[in-house]
């Protein structure tokens, strides 16, 4: 109750109700107000404090009196209730938890129904009448407590005093209004996504999630592949955070209706700046975002940390280094497709190289490229970006996706022509992206006179190098995942993972497992006369090229991940 409510001679309306009903005496009752008054604080404090009435038979006491029902306040689940439909700041000053809404009407617990006062603060706040609810005086200051940390305390609880941070890059946009301004340069939320930015790039992690739920807000990494939760921050923050991210990412901040994509970047150190995909989705409660860890340094890593063995490895270089023809990358979403085209760029990336590349969109900023973003309201598709690079004199071409029929019918044109095109698809393995292309419309001639080499590949989390046991795994069991009889010669050992402090459950990054298939001329008749992928593979297989659980076990061998992981990720 505020201090208002004890100003005058007369005993406040609780202390008439006491008197009344027989609990308290005319003249302690007023020696009670008097102290309060002194102290400055409220009459219910300073009765249930003096031991004079206890918080139990007070509640029970103006229950009776005001014929207002009561509550139990050990039995409500404070997670469970509703947030934002009263300032805290009223809830703090008053001793109030808001159980819920029906319609226009707040239900609110209160230890003093009698508080006109606090009636006239909601009412006016919220446009909402009350129907008060009865709780005992000590339950209600703890739930009160508990239920009223500020989103600026709770985000100090997660980041630390001592946590320092550099400014993420932006520039100002139309879309900053004075009220938008306020919002995205809230302190606390400015530190809290600091703080979540460097954290999942200290983790090597390569996204990062921001969802809103009806009664909470979380944070995920995905870290070596699978999603961890790493933070629950206050749900209070959610539009807060979604605006700072909207901004710094140069989106409209007004529009959440729709899904939005930008881009931001993040200064490291000195020399040292990290790009951010940045994707909003509509939901429930909220909008969901999706921030992508773009490391222009994993592009410059070289060909040797992808995880190529020497004999694709030399395949992959022969096919580069030609002057015309088509690659293609296939494997699904997060592969690790853009990271290696990006290797390959970088390696033919000299000065009397003209290469061009468009995707949607580009995730990985290369000095020296020329990078167009696909923008298909204002009809730059690829299709249409790949026509243009044909009148821009280049050398090399890259594709981010091959999705439809004029898209692939340009860059095997273009293949043709004395430029070497790099792409992607979406297929299982190497032999089937070939069939696809078939299906996709593509004649084939023109697929056996452009593609020059296909490369399949998945992401296997790599063993901890710390922590991970060797495993006796029965020869039977080994023989059923793909060993061969000659493999099992003693000389090797299968690795689990363990699980310490340096890693995640016993892994700690990821190893590339790759499929890669030339095409040669055996392929080629294949393809002319329209054979299925299972006679390319079969033929493949008899040029050397392995499968791609056959890379996986290869990995196995040589210790660098686990037997289930490759059976996980190789669908064989």
């Amino acid at each position: 109750m505020p201090l208002s409510d004890m100003s005058g001679s007369s005993l406040p309306g609780l202390g008439r109700t006491l008197v009344m009903a027989g609990k308290l005496e005319q003249k302690f009752a007023e020696e009670i107000y008097r102290k309060a008054q002194a102290k400055r604080t409220s009459f219910i404090a300073e009765l249930t404090g003096s031991g004079a009435v206890s918080a139990a038979d007070l509640a029970h006491t103006l229950s009776l009196a005001f014929a207002v029902p009561l509550i139990d306040l050990d039995a409500v689940n404070s997670q469970l209730l509703p947030k934002g439909l009263l300032d805290n700041k009223i809830c703090i000053d008053y001793r109030l938890v808001v159980l819920g809404k029906r319609q226009n009407r707040l239900i609110v617990a209160t230890a003093d129904p009698s508080d006109q006062q606090a009636a006239e603060k909601i009412k006016f706040s919220t446009r909402s009448s009350v129907d008060w609810v009865v709780a005992e005086y000590d339950k209600l200051l703890k739930l009160v407590s508990a239920n009223t940390v500020t989103a600026a305390e709770s985000i100090d609880n997660i980041v630390g005093d001592d946590f320092e941070f550099d400014d993420l890059t932006s520039e100002p946009t139309a879309d900053t209004t004075n009220l938008a301004a306020s919002e995205v340069e809230d302190a606390p939320v400015v530190k809290f996504l600091h703080k979540m930015l460097i954290d999942a790039f200290t983790m090597r992690a390569s996204d990062l999630h921001f969802e809103p739920y009806e009664h909470n807000y979380r944070v995920r990494f995905r870290v070596d592949g699978e999603l961890r939760e790493i933070a629950s921050p206050p749900i209070a923050i959610k539009d807060k955070l979604a605006s700072r991210i909207k901004v710094i990412s140069k989106m409209d901040i007004s529009e959440k209706r729709v899904p939005q994509d930008g881009k931001m970047k993040l200064k490291i150190g000195p020399e040292r700046v990290i790009d951010f995909r940045v994707s909003t989705l509509p939901t429930l409660f909220g909008e969901k975002i999706v921030i992508r860890i773009l490391d222009p340094g994993n592009a410059k890593l070289g060909i040797e940390a992808l995880g190529y063995e020497p004999a694709e490895k030399e395949r992959l270089m022969q096919a580069i280094g030609r002057p015309y023809g088509m690659i293609l990358v296939t494997g699904p979403t997060g592969s690790g497709k853009t990271v290696s085209l990006y290797t390959c760029l970088n390696m033919l990336n000299k000065p009397g190289v003209n290469i061009a590349t468009v995707e949607d969109p580009s995730e990985i900023n290369l000095p020296g490229i020329n990078q167009v973003n696909v923008n298909e309201k204002a009809g730059l598709t690829f299709a249409a970006a790949l026509k243009s690079f044909l009148r821009q004199d280049p050398d090399i071409i890259m594709v981010g996706e091959i999705r439809d029929l004029e898209t692939a019918d340009i860059a095997i044109k273009a293949a043709q022509t004395g430029h070497l095109v790099l792409s992607t698809l979406h297929t299982n393995d190497a032999p089937s992206t070939l069939t696809r292309m078939r299906n996709m419309g593509i004649a084939p001639f023109n697929i056996a006179s452009s593609v020059l080499l296909i490369t399949a590949q998945r992401l296997a989390r790599r063993l901890c190098g710390v922590c991970k046991k060797a495993l006796d795994i029965p020869e039977k069991a080994l023989l059923e995942a793909g060993f061969k009889p000659a493999d099992l010669d003693g000389s090797w050992k299968p690795y689990h993972p363990v699980g310490c402090n340096a890693c995640n459950n016993g892994y700690k990054g990821r190893v590339g497992l790759y499929q890669v298939m030339p095409i040669t001329e055996e392929i080629q008749r294949i393809i002319l006369r329209d054979g299925s992928a299972l006679e390319i593979g079969e033929q493949a297989a008899r040029e050397g090229v392995k499968t791609m659980r056959e890379a996986g076990l290869q990995k196995v061998k040589a210790g660098l991940t686990s037997l289930e992981e490759v059976l996980a990720v190789s669908n064989e």
